[in-house]
């Protein structure tokens, strides 16, 4: 049975599909986003997508945070420190005042304990929301904002403060810090900002 199986073909995941580096979001997407949310009290995505921003964490740590994780007592913290599944290194991060108050009122709102999974899930058989359903809304967002959905993803979320912190201070050091990575070639390769620094060079070079 195994033999036959393995004979089965399997189209590529990625067949007919664009891929690659998915694109942060620009700061005036960022705004647009939030009023929306604000204006229409989507609390939880509020609290999901200003996290999301602050945290600069993959989807699989971002949706498994606890609120101990985030909280200290009743008192959102201004800086939390996580283990990434991926690396099982430390990595640490800012909450801003924005996020901060996103998240005493999803905690509130949802009547979450210190224990209690930061974003449950809807779905009764996850204890807490799942990748996909993260990709699902994201991938809603992007529609709300009149993008292409195919150029973003949910490390468009992760890589959105990085490139904006690397563009105006050029510090990679920092950026491989915020981002966890071991090697400062894994954030080279990550911000794509060897292209991104290339380009800008050539476009100040007049001929």
């Amino acid at each position: 049975m195994e033999s036959v199986a393995s004979a089965i073909h399997r189209e590529p995941w990625n067949k007919g599909k664009i891929v690659g580096q998915k694109s942060p979001f620009k700061v005036k997407d960022i705004w647009a986003l939030r009023v929306r949310l604000q204006m229409e009290h989507r609390i939880r995505e509020l609290a999901l997508f200003n996290l999301g921003i602050d945290s600069k964490l993959r989807g699989c740590d971002l949706v498994a945070l606890k609120v101990r994780d985030v909280c200290h007592g009743d008192q959102i913290a201004t800086r939390a420190i996580v283990m990434q599944h991926k690396t099982q290194r430390p990595v640490q991060f800012e909450i801003t005042s924005t996020t901060r108050d996103a998240l005493q009122a999803w905690i509130k709102h949802a009547e979450l304990k210190s224990d209690s999974f930061l974003f449950p899930s809807r779905i009764h058989r996850s204890p807490h929301l799942g990748t996909r359903q993260y990709a699902r809304i994201l991938a809603h967002w992007v529609d709300e904002l009149g993008l292409e959905r195919a150029s973003y993803g949910t490390h468009s979320i992760r890589r959105t403060k990085p490139t904006l912190i690397y563009r105006r201070t050029k510090n990679l050091r920092a950026v491989q810090l915020l981002l966890g990575h071991a090697k400062l070639e894994s954030t080279v390769r990550y911000l794509g900002i060897e292209v991104d620094d290339a380009l800008e060079i050539s476009e100040q070079t007049e001929i």
